[in-house]
């Protein structure tokens, strides 16, 4: 339902947007969504294109008197994260968002909103609904899959294009254009380990731990958010006597870990010390952790018998988990405060069966400098036995500060909002880098209104932001 204080200006692009938001759409599941875009543009009139990976281009004719003009790309991508907290029964398969309006920012109850693409496709869909807008010809180009890896634009067959400018609707600070962002790459781990019955006076218990902020693997990486995968081992490695059942924590390679569960068993008589134990690490983590991670919450109960790890083995992994990195590793030199050039998140871990399971990606600007970072993670592979897979990479994309595309939009903004814009690049994975790459011609620039809490529960939207990031997107498209 939506709510009644659901912003309406501009109201093309709030149209579409509530709509998107009704549709699910996880990666990989698209469809309906494109078919969403594909209604729309048949309603306007507008041929589209499909390519094989499921990328859809819709070709919106200029305005009266600017036929003649280039042509000027609008990308976007149709997937959003999924993630919500553990007491929101939502199926992102499923059931649509369920929308709020709190002190100026929109978000969805528990769950992620989506406006991390979906306010750029719904400003596109805009842009060829709105009669008022004055615009050269437009390809606005919805990819797929891209909170996964950004496989549509890998696999985007670069015949569905033919402009030279780009505008990239995906970035979430308002007043900021953005000229680059990281590439990155990952890994995936296993190793099967040998598990049975707990000895017969053995307790099985099953830590929770919850709360954490989690956030955004590129753009939050510098904010030291708690890791849930990292907290809950640190905790089990200062216990004797650990014998490892279960462990499922992370939810995907570009979210932080917010949350987690590890069952375990240990011998009788130790609970005063472990619930103790527990508490005195909860208050250490509040102590350093940031305010966006206060509601931290942990809870230790006893639960049934189940096969597990000898102690060794436990302590294997425990190793492991302290010895991976994760976090920020080295920082852009001129921008020291802003901008990450090089990080890692350790993002899953999961241990079912003796069968242990680790994800990892890693992002950077300069591929060059996170060779050691790829060394030191082969080499924690070969010290732990761990079988290594390597999972695709994507490029960055380089910052132009030549580009006069970029010239002409910071005149722009600078004329309508009395002030220069930041231009920056962005420690994230934007599909720039790809398709500049299949075009090697393409001006690109990105820009969109303020989100915060990106990939979490948190996420939300600063609605006094859309109005201006929409005025100066259709001004852009009248000046170009």
């Amino acid at each position: 339902m939506k709510p009644d204080n659901y912003p309406t200006d501009p109201a093309h692009l709030w149209r579409h947007f509530y709509n998107i938001t009704q549709i699910p759409r996880p990666s990989r599941q698209e469809a309906a969504v494109r078919e969403y875009v594909i209604e729309q543009a048949v309603d306007a009139g507008c041929e589209h294109r499909l390519d094989q990976e499921g990328n859809i281009v819709v070709a919106v004719p200029a305005s009266i008197g600017r036929e003649q003009q280039s042509t000027v790309i609008i990308q976007n991508h149709l997937d959003m994260v999924t993630v919500k907290t553990s007491d929101k029964d939502h199926d992102f398969f499923r059931d649509p968002l369920s929308l709020q309006v709190i002190d100026g920012w929109l978000s969805a109850d528990r769950t992620t909103l989506g406006a991390d693409n979906g306010v750029g496709c719904a400003a596109a869909l805009a842009l060829m609904t709105d009669p008022d807008i004055s615009h050269p010809p437009l390809q606005l180009l919805f990819t797929v899959d891209e909170e996964t890896g950004l496989g549509g634009a890998l696999n985007l067959d670069p015949q569905l294009l033919s402009g030279e400018l780009m505008l990239n609707l995906d970035t979430e600070d308002w007043r900021e254009l953005y000229i680059g962002c990281a590439g990155g790459a990952g890994w995936e781990f296993t190793r099967d380990f040998a598990h049975s019955e707990p000895a017969g006076d053995q307790q099985m218990w099953q830590l929770t731990l919850r709360g954490l902020a989690g956030g955004h693997s590129g753009i939050q990486i510098h904010e030291q958010l708690g890791n849930a995968i990292k907290l809950l081992a640190e905790f089990l490695a200062q216990q004797q006597g650990v014998c490892l059942g279960t462990m499922d924590a992370g939810i995907a390679h570009n979210v932080i870990p917010r949350e987690g569960q590890v069952s375990f068993a240990m011998p009788p008589g130790r609970e005063d010390d472990l619930r103790e134990s527990l508490a005195a690490a909860h208050q250490r983590w509040l102590g350093y952790l940031p305010a966006a991670d206060a509601a931290l919450e942990i809870s230790l109960e006893l639960t049934q018998p189940m096969p597990v790890l000898s102690q060794e083995h436990s302590l294997t992994v425990l190793d492991l988990l302290a010895a991976f990195p994760h976090g920020a590793l080295a920082y852009n030199l001129e921008q020291p405060a802003e901008l990450v050039d090089l990080s890692i998140n350790l993002a899953i871990a999961r241990l079912q069966n003796g069968e242990l399971f680790l994800e990892a990606s890693y992002r950077f600007f300069n591929e060059r400098q996170s060779l050691p970072l790829q060394q030191s993670i082969a080499a924690l592979a070969r010290a732990f036995s761990l079988s290594m897979t390597p999972v695709v990479g994507y490029p960055g994309w380089q910052p132009d500060f030549a580009s006069p595309l970029l010239a002409s939009a910071r005149e722009l903004f600078e004329q309508m909002f009395g002030e220069p814009p930041a231009v920056k690049a962005i420690h994230a994975g934007l599909e720039c880098g790809i398709l500049k790459g299949k075009r090697p011609a393409l001006d690109i620039l990105s820009f969109g209104p303020t989100i915060r809490g990106a990939h979490s529960p948190t996420e939300r939207l600063k609605i006094d932001t859309v109005a201006p990031f929409w005025q100066y997107l259709t001004a852009l498209l009248q000046k170009t």
